[in-house]
């Protein structure tokens, strides 16, 4: 049996992917349906919508193959390549103190500021958050802690201190 090509869903919008997958996933859809499966069975297989296996159909009914070529995704294109993307990401890797801050945080205006200061490309700072979203990072809030905090005063009280007041 084919295995299934991993397309990643985003609510209701249409399956994020590259081209040649979201192709091949048409292509075995109408393979199912030569083989005299129905629509709907062939929808609940490939994790699609009956009415897109419907218009799949009638796309190839059409045009042949060529009627289920993907079609350029709308909207601007990215400012940023693919290896600019990854340069993004070595450079958050190696953390904001190596690039000249002075706290090891990166903050999305630090990270708008470190695109333009790098690829001469300004981004807006929501803009930096869906880029992050894209790099698989999210938001993360340093923890804070007193500096005169004793860890080890800390582990001792939880360990037989708070078990006595608990047992009261």
């Amino acid at each position: 049996m084919d295995t299934i090509p991993e397309i990643y869903y985003i609510g209701c919008m249409r399956p994020t992917g590259k081209p040649q997958v979201l192709e091949e996933r048409r292509l075995r859809a109408i393979r199912l349906l030569e083989e005299g499966h129905s629509y709907r069975s062939v929808a609940e297989q490939l994790q699609s919508s009956l009415s897109s296996v419907v218009r799949w159909h009638q796309a190839h009914q059409k045009d042949g193959k060529k009627g289920l070529r993907s079609k350029p995704t709308p909207g601007r294109p990215p400012l940023l390549s693919e290896k600019q993307k990854k340069k993004v990401v070595d450079i958050l890797l190696r953390g904001s103190l190596a690039y000249g801050y002075q706290t090891d945080l990166w903050t999305l205006r630090r990270v708008r500021d470190v695109i333009a200061k790098e690829f001469g490309v300004v981004y807006s700072v929501p803009h930096c958050w869906h880029l992050m979203v894209g790099f698989g990072w999210s938001c993360q809030k340093p923890v804070k802690r007193a500096k005169e905090r004793d860890e080890e005063a800390i582990r001792k009280w939880k360990r037989w201190v708070w078990p006595q007041i608990k047992k009261n």
